[in-house]
């Protein structure tokens, strides 16, 4: 076999090993989809519905469908959401976007004070904040649910029940980009820096004019990553928020899965509208990530 033949071989293999990949990754999402286009909430057993059915997507936003109850007489009844799920998907929109913002803002003014400042107990913190990434926000379930509690008591707009409530619980979660800004910090000559400080600049002015505009591409990435956590989280979210107004899009949707009957269909849609606004926030930072990647902080 000659070396061309060798190179096409490999080639070959290559292409054959990455849409089997893709296939593999595909089946489940097309499983997803075709369970909300069918008629019930049973779960799919195949990739393509025999029947399509828009009534699942119907009843997520809002729209009054009918129903057959009894198929031998013919009988219908109207179905609509008692809580529209679109709240339940605005609320988590809302939610993700205040919290992933609240992180940049605190974990990038908490980065470059541990990337750039030296003060007592530096390593120490450091290493407080290292630990506690290794535990899980599920595990301090009882003390959030303590802590908003007495919140509650006197000032109920941060309390149990309030998705501001949860909003504060979520920008704890800090420690967990603190460490990746500050990585990324370091890597980006003090030169530049000192470059601007010698120019007249303050310490504040070298932060927001010289070392954010160049650690954009971070910031990207701690922000899609935030938004698309707290989109799909869980358990939190359902201690916190107690009525159906302000459950969040993952709450609403493990609300269909009850113990007797689980309605997959209404679950798939939503899955399905969950992933809406992840895609559009992955596109709209996509080519700061891309841009920030390719283009150098310091140019000769």
């Amino acid at each position: 076999m000659t070396a061309t033949q060798r190179l096409r071989a490999r080639k070959a293999a290559a292409h054959t090993f990455l849409i089997c990949f893709l296939v593999l990754i595909l089946v489940p999402f097309v499983m997803v989809i075709s369970a909300s286009l069918r008629q019930g909430n049973f779960a799919p057993s195949r990739l393509i519905p025999d029947k399509i059915s828009l009534d699942h997507w119907k009843f997520v936003l809002g729209i009054p469908y009918q129903e057959v109850v009894n198929p031998a007489t013919g009988q219908t009844r109207t179905v609509k959401a008692d809580t529209p799920p679109l709240r339940w998907f605005w609320n988590s929109i809302k939610i993700s976007l205040l919290a992933s913002a609240g992180i940049i803002f605190l974990s990038g003014t908490s980065a470059y004070a541990f990337a750039r400042l030296r003060f007592a107990f530096r390593h120490a913190t450091l290493s407080a904040l290292l630990i506690l990434q290794m535990f899980p926000m599920v595990l301090s379930l009882v003390a959030f649910y303590v802590i908003l509690d007495f919140t509650g008591q006197y000032a109920k707009w941060l309390g149990l029940n309030t998705q501001t409530g949860l909003v504060m619980i979520y920008l704890g979660g800090i420690s967990n980009y603190i460490w990746m800004i500050k990585g990324y910090f370091e890597t980006i000559p003090p030169s530049m820096e000192e470059s601007a400080r010698i120019d007249g600049a303050s310490q504040f002015q070298t932060f927001v004019r010289i070392l954010l505009p160049i650690s954009l591409p971070i910031f990207a990435v701690v922000f899609i990553l935030s938004f698309i956590s707290y989109m799909s989280e869980y358990p939190v979210a359902s201690v916190v928020l107690q009525s159906s107004e302000n459950w969040t899009l993952a709450v609403g949707a493990n609300s269909f899965l009850y113990e007797q009957e689980k309605l997959w269909g209404r679950f798939a849609a939503l899955a399905v509208l969950s992933g809406v606004p992840i895609t559009v926030v992955f596109l709209l930072c996509q080519k700061f990530v891309i841009g920030g990647l390719t283009s150098g902080g310091v140019k000769e």
